[in-house]
């Protein structure tokens, strides 16, 4: 029997920065199990995001009157342990959801494609974590912080099933830390550059990084299977499909996110997407072109009061966000903010931002879209 647990947290050696809130720590007693609460599912519950789900349902005190442990049939029987009460993982079928309220899917776009309009014609509402509704017209794409207001027609209660999608995780973090900015000057151009972690691509990639890692400092040929290339000690494009334009998925999902988030499908956006050994958390450098003057200090003091966004930036000290200090964190750090010199006046700024790609970049905004249905 396994307990939940975050994976690879041997790698987090580090010290917390003040200005990060770190995840709150159990309570000994969870009132978040009521008889009048919502009865929860969480689809692919064994993946790297499920677990995720599970910790942060609990560290938010979620209230749930049943929960639902569902993945593929070769997890189904393990056991997991959730609020000192254990569970058996059920075999995802199309009668899952009978009786669920909220469905938590993080278990492949396919899956999605193919149970999600079951939950939704058994009236759950599925908040999904891939990319398989994120486009489609009529389905909310929220960061609660930004625009929560997407989703203001669904809610517990109505009978009614529904679907939203989770953004895809570099969206999330970058939009956490521009839209404050845009709300004051409007961005007109976006440039982002992105330094992806193993997180992205699942627990099992997180899994080879560590076992490369290993064998090269040992002197042995590293473990390809997941991109198949060294990964350990090295960089590259990130490994989603590329298209006939030459951007990757990954930078398309960036580009059309972020106009669908934003309600405004003129900004002009542009994204280069790459992978950096590093076990979790992303970093993402952003350039910011308004249409509006807007200086670095004005920048700062509005990121500053932005929710779910700290700034980490101590010029002096050269002390900026890194990935390792925001993994398991829920908060996105910014930093290096700064006015971009290629532009006359202050119609331009750079920003170096860095967030948890399974927490604020999947299962915690997930978690926080469930919260607004309550």
């Amino acid at each position: 029997m396994k307990s939940l647990a975050t994976p690879h947290t041997h790698f987090l050696h580090t010290t917390t920065s003040p200005l990060l809130r770190p995840v709150p720590k159990p309570f000994t007693v969870r009132m978040s199990l009521r008889e009048d609460a919502p009865s929860i599912a969480v689809v692919g519950v064994t993946g790297a995001v499920g677990q995720e789900f599970l910790s942060v349902l609990s560290d938010r005190s979620f209230p749930y009157s049943s929960l639902k442990m569902l993945a593929s049939k070769r997890s189904a029987g393990r056991k997991f342990t959730f609020e000192d009460n254990e569970y058996t993982v059920e075999e995802l079928t199309a009668d899952s959801f009978k009786g669920v309220d909220i469905a938590l899917f993080s278990a492949g776009g396919s899956i999605s494609k193919e149970f999600g309009p079951i939950a939704v014609d058994c009236g759950s509402i599925v908040v999904d974590n891939s990319s398989a509704f994120r486009m489609v017209e009529g389905v909310p794409l929220v960061i609660p912080e930004v625009n929560p207001e997407a989703m203001s027609h669904i809610g517990l209660g109505s009978g009614k099933g529904a679907l939203i999608a989770n953004p895809n995780c570099s969206t999330i973090i970058c939009l956490m830390a521009a839209t404050p900015l845009h709300k004051r000057a409007k961005v007109l151009r976006m440039v982002v550059s992105t330094y992806q972690a193993a997180s992205g691509a699942g627990a099992a990639a997180m899994e080879e990084l560590e076992q490369q890692t290993r064998e090269v400092l040992e002197g042995k040929p590293p473990t390809c299977k997941i991109f198949k290339r060294q990964y350990a000690f090295n960089l590259f494009s990130h490994n989603a499909p590329v298209l006939s334009n030459g951007y990757n998925e990954e930078e398309m999902k960036l580009v059309k996110e972020t106009r669908k988030i934003w309600n405004d499908k003129d900004v002009k956006v542009t994204a280069t997407c790459i992978r950096v050994p590093v076990m979790r958390a992303h970093a993402e450098s952003v350039n910011l072109q308004f249409e509006k003057p807007l200086d670095e200090d004005t920048a700062r003091d509005i990121l500053k009061k932005a929710p779910g966004v700290v700034v980490i930036d101590d010029r002096e000290s050269n002390n900026f966000p890194t990935p390792l200090e925001v993994s398991t964190k829920d908060d996105v750090a910014v930093g290096r903010i700064r006015r971009d010199v290629s532009q006359d006046g202050n119609y331009g700024l750079d920003i170096f931002v860095c967030g948890d790609q399974i927490r604020k970049g999947a299962a915690l905004n997930a978690v926080q879209i469930a919260e607004m249905l309550l």
